[in-house]
This record gives C-alpha cells, sequence and structure tokens, in this order.
C-alpha cells in the first residue's frame, strides 16, 4: 500500500532483446537491438516480478502494450509493486535525486499503477497499458521506519516498441475511485474475479483490498492500524497501486465469502493527509 505522503515518500538481470509468444525471456537475445517485436496475441504479456526486504527481482527490459505484472511478495515485510513512468528522458538516477529531496513531485513523474500490497508470501497482479519508455519499480511502504525505497527496494525499467494486439481483460465488476469513495457496479460475488479500476477523481487514488478475519469489524481493523501491535485482524490481498486522475487498469482476485474493506492511503493533495483521513475507505461484503 502506497504512503506517498510527499515527494519525501514519493520521494536477475538479464539482457533482453526478444520475448517469446507466451512472454517468456529469450536469453538467447542481447540487449544490442533497439526495439522488441513479438508476434500478435490475445492476450496481455504476463511479467513475473518478486519482492522482498528490500530488492525487487524483476526483467531490465519488456516490450510495451497490455502487460499483466504478477507481483510475488517474498516477505518478510508488507510489499507492493508501484510503478512509476518517467518521462521527458529522466531516469533512475534522477528519481533518485527527487527522492532524496522533499517537495513536490515534478510533473515528469507519472503514477502508473501496478500490483498493490499482498501479504508475505501472496500475489498480487495488475493489467497495466506502458507506452516505450523510462519507468521505475519501486515500494513506497512505510510501517514506521525508512520507506522501502530509501533501503534499496527501487529499480529501473526500460519498455521498449512492440507490436502488441492484445486486448483488455473482461471486468466482472467496475470500481470507481472518487474524492473520497469507491463506487462499484455491482456487488462482488465469490469467487475468481476481475476489478476494472477506473480514477474518476481529480487526485491520484489507489485501491488496497483487505479482507477482515471472521468476527472482526472495521472499526477493530482501524483500531489496530493506530498502534500495529499484535497480529493483524486481516489480511492484504492486493489491488492497484496510485494512478492519476483518468487512468484505468484491472486486477483479479480469489473472493471468498466475508467481509473485506477497500482503503486508499495516498495524500491529499491540500493538507497532504491520507486520504482514508478523508473518509476514502469502505466495508463490502461478499457472498
Amino acid at each position: 500500500m502506497a504512503s506517498l505522503t510527499t515527494i519525501a515518500v514519493l520521494a536477475g538481470s538479464v539482457a533482453v532483446a526478444g520475448f517469446s509468444i507466451n512472454g517468456t525471456l529469450d536469453r538467447s537475445s542481447t540487449d544490442s537491438v533497439a526495439s522488441v517485436v513479438a508476434a500478435p496475441i490475445a492476450k496481455p504479456r504476463v511479467v513475473q516480478v518478486s519482492g522482498e526486504d528490500f530488492k525487487f527481482d524483476a526483467p531490465d527490459i519488456i516490450p510495451a502494450g497490455l502487460t499483466e505484472f504478477r507481483f510475488m511478495n517474498k516477505g518478510p515485510s508488507l510489499h507492493h509493486m508501484a510503478i512509476l513512468q518517467l518521462k521527458d528522458g529522466k531516469t533512475i538516477d534522477d528519481l533518485r535525486a527527487v527522492l532524496a529531496n522533499p517537495g513536490p513531485p515534478p510533473s515528469w513523474i507519472k503514477e502508473m499503477g501496478g500490483p498493490n500490497a499482498p501479504d508475505a508470501g501472496r500475489e498480487a497482479n495488475a493489467t497495466v497499458m506502458l507506452e516505450p519508455g523510462n519507468y521505475a519499480l519501486i515500494c513506497f511502504v512505510d510501517l514506521g521506519g525508512p520507506p522501502h525505497f530509501a533501503k534499496g527496494m527501487i529499480r529501473p525499467l526500460r519498455v521498449v516498441p512492440a507490436r502488441n494486439a492484445a486486448t483488455r481483460p473482461k471486468a466482472d465488476v467496475t470500481m470507481n475511485l472518487v474524492d473520497y469513495s469507491f463506487a462499484l457496479s455491482s456487488p462482488i460475488k465469490a469467487g475468481a474475479r476481475t476489478i476494472r479500476v477506473h480514477n474518476a477523481a481529480k487526485q491520484h487514488h489507489e485501491i488496497e483490498l483487505i479482507q477482515l478475519n471472521p468476527g472482526t469489524t472495521q472499526a477493530e481493523f482501524m483500531k489496530w492500524m493506530d498502534k500495529m501491535e499484535g497480529p493483524p485482524p486481516a489480511k492484504a490481498i492486493g489491488g492497484i497501486a496510485g494512478i492519476e486522475p483518468g487512468m484505468t487498469e484491472y486486477f483479479t482476485a480469489d473472493f471468498t465469502p466475508g467481509n473485506y474493506i477497500l482503503m486508499c492511503f495516498l495524500p491529499d493533495a491540500k493538507d497532504g493527509k491520507p486520504h482514508l483521513a478523508h473518509g476514502m475507505t469502505k466495508q463490502i461484503t461478499v457472498k
């Protein structure tokens, strides 16, 4: 879950020139080829990423287009895989310089979503449309100490031109992010469900999906969050990390019957408080 309160909080390596049809790395290629051209496919390419204290294991280069990121949190801490686009030719070194100097984020940093935080040992996913250019994979999680990117959990990613005929996933439910709430097109039913997440608000937002333990109320979970003492009375499932107004992404989760909380931890543009402090939290029941 992101904790991008200010820019201070916003604040195996392989040589790849091609992908096979199923999206696996062609390790016989070299990084000297300027672009990647893959045969048209119906589904988004799949990119596997893992995270742990405190690094990402991910490819250096991937093709442009609709991409499903599958993020495995190897723990032991809570981690997510937020994606930042570095525009205007900026690089990971420019981003590191910004992160080291608190202040408003520059316009060349664009929040591109990505898989939000699952518990250790669990996988989360996000389907994202990526244009060619420079990106960064970053973990903003802050559990009372320096944010994880300050401990090294930040990695460059280069996206190169490619043909991509993938179609967007078929969604079971649309979730609109607004200032400051979550609006669902219909109730989420038990089973493997694909959620279309659209930011219809004027600010950036995220969705972190939390499954409450049986018998736990939202009030009890929020009370636990204040001090985080003892085991959490809930499970972190995933969702979509911060996206900007007008953006749409998708994630799939296996919803078992029970109570869930939808939460946004991103800071407000006016007062810097997390959006959940403005009421951006919602309990839902899955049957």
